[in-house]
């Protein structure tokens, strides 16, 4: 018709609209067939593939550090001698108790120091106690069978009555000890503890002590590794223990080097074996994700024990301050604690602890062997 016809350029309208509109709705085809030919190809570089993990990041080696001096130590120990002459002895609980916080409070670690918790008049009353409950009597049970002229078989009989009840009472002592000072014991405001039980330690004391006399000396190593496992693995830092996983059996063999060693060393071997010891010790100590780890030498320990003996000798025992800060730089030096050190989920956990087995422990000298 002459209306669908532009009248200037003679265009068919219906045409031209239809035209238009095709142009708008764009192409006609499938959605899949149009990504898959219009898809641009993706360059390698942009491929999902995994991209190969690079070395791993080497782990971070702390240090304990210690700040203290051997000269503050000697006036803290020269003050402490004065006021423990005047007071006839009283005085040396505080003395004790002022010598740890100084070196705890300069022990650091991750940028804080140790803190220190304890007081003189604790370690007093622990002493006390020990002495009440258990030194005044074992000396009355010792002297007067003499006395009295009691027979012989009687005094034997006493006599290995009490020899049976210091055993029994040397590991209380320790784990008392060490129940005690670790609940003095402090990092960032969280205190530690030691939560095993003393006829647990009891047990493995006596049997160790047995076996190693039965056996001349060769389950020594079982022995001092079972402690230390003890000790260690019912160590706590706040809510998180430690962990301990060594086996006697394999100190056994360096055990017996040492022992083959001794005499023609002139008793240097032992030194040898201590260090190998330690070393094994610090390696099987885990704190979470951490491990400690050492690198101390038989050499190092013996002339570092060697020459604090003979500088104690020299001076008559003044040189005790210096000895002292030089053996906790000898330990920080050579030990490392080693991952990923994370103490954000640690929460206070503190458990009360008395002073009667620090006290006992210091009766019967039964502080050793445990680090």
């Amino acid at each position: 018709m002459p209306g669908d016809r532009c009248p200037q350029c003679g265009l068919v309208v219906a045409l031209y609209r239809a035209s238009l509109e095709t142009l708008r709705r764009g192409p006609t085809a499938p959605a899949a067939a149009t990504a898959a030919v219009f898809r641009p190809p993706v360059p390698p570089a942009m491929s999902a593939s995994p991209i190969p993990a690079g070395p791993p990041a080497p782990a971070v080696a702390r240090h304990l550090r210690f700040h203290g001096s051997a000269g503050e130590l000697f006036g803290i120990h020269v003050v402490n001698a004065l006021f423990t002459l005047l007071t006839f002895g009283v005085y040396y609980f505080w003395g004790k108790a002022r010598v740890r916080a100084y070196l705890l409070g300069a022990t650091e670690l991750e940028a804080d120091r140790f803190a220190y918790h304890g007081t003189g008049r604790e370690l007093l009353i622990g002493f006390a106690k020990g002495v009440a409950v258990f030194f005044i009597p074992f000396a009355l049970l010792s002297l007067l069978p003499q006395i009295y002229g009691a027979p012989r078989e009687l005094t034997s009989a006493l006599n290995m009555l009490l020899w049976l009840t210091g055993l029994l009472l040397v590991p209380v002592a320790m784990v008392g000890a060490r129940r005690y000072r670790l609940s003095r014991t402090s990092w960032r405001g969280i205190r530690c503890s030691f939560r095993g039980a003393a006829r647990e330690f009891v047990g493995i004391f006596v049997v160790g002590t047995i076996l190693t006399s039965l056996t001349l000396g060769l389950y020594y190593p079982v022995f001092v590794t079972r402690r230390q496992a003890f000790m260690i693995s019912h160590s706590y830092f706040g809510s998180r223990k430690f962990d301990f996983d060594g086996r006697g059996r394999e100190l056994l063999g360096p055990f017996l080097v040492m022992i083959l060693l001794f005499v023609p060393t002139l008793g240097l071997a032992w030194f040898w074996f201590s260090a190998r010891r330690q070393r094994y010790f610090t390696a099987h100590t885990r704190f979470g994700a951490v491990r400690f780890h050492s690198e101390v030498t038989g050499g190092r320990l013996a002339w570092l024990t060697l020459s604090n003996w003979a500088a104690l000798l020299l001076t008559l025992g003044l040189a005790w301050p210096w000895t002292v800060a030089r053996s906790l730089r000898f330990t920080f030096r050579f030990t490392t604690l080693r991952g990923p050190f994370d103490v954000g989920d640690i929460r206070q956990d503190a458990r009360a602890a008395s002073a009667t087995g620090e006290g006992l422990a210091g009766l019967l000298d039964a502080d050793f062997g445990v680090s």
